[in-house]
């Protein structure tokens, strides 16, 4: 498991229409402040200040095709050619990052091949890399390196 330093970021969160909301920096959108939402938007900042990553090859609720199916990846980081890179699936802090998050990601990753995958629910943290013909366990969120 990953040991995740957050950053402190001023989050802009106020009522709107009778909810709570959060504005999304990458989307540039109002979006309701949801258990998983608030992970998302936590985790996002930590890409974005300590691990570097362009927000400008940021996408949040990247929507794929699993078959007839229509998915959204909650965040997918593309390198510079515009090939995605990372995945990254969030769940509410309550949720347990087991076997059935793993395996959700790796169905995302059929339709999406990236890099590195990663899964959290903001407490607990794990990522993986693409190895010969499956993936390992890293110790570290990688940062980016263009």
């Amino acid at each position: 498991m990953i040991k995740i330093e957050y950053p402190r970021y001023d989050y802009k969160i106020e009522n709107r229409g009778g909810r709570e909301s959060i504005f999304d920096t990458v989307r540039k959108i109002w979006v309701s402040l949801t258990p998983e939402e608030w992970v998302r938007q936590n985790f996002l900042q930590y890409l974005l200040q300590v691990k570097q990553y362009p927000a400008a090859l940021t996408a949040v609720e990247k929507e794929i095709s699993l078959g007839e199916l229509r998915k959204r990846c909650d965040i997918v980081v593309y390198d510079r050619l515009g090939k995605p890179l990372v995945m990254v699936e969030c769940k509410a802090m309550e949720v347990e990052i087991g076997t059935a998050v793993l395996e959700q990601i790796l169905r995302y990753n059929i339709s999406l091949p990236v890099k590195y995958l990663i899964i959290t629910n903001g407490v607990d943290c794990f990522a993986f890399e693409r190895w010969d013909t499956g993936f390992r366990a890293l110790s570290e969120v990688p940062s980016w390196n263009g």
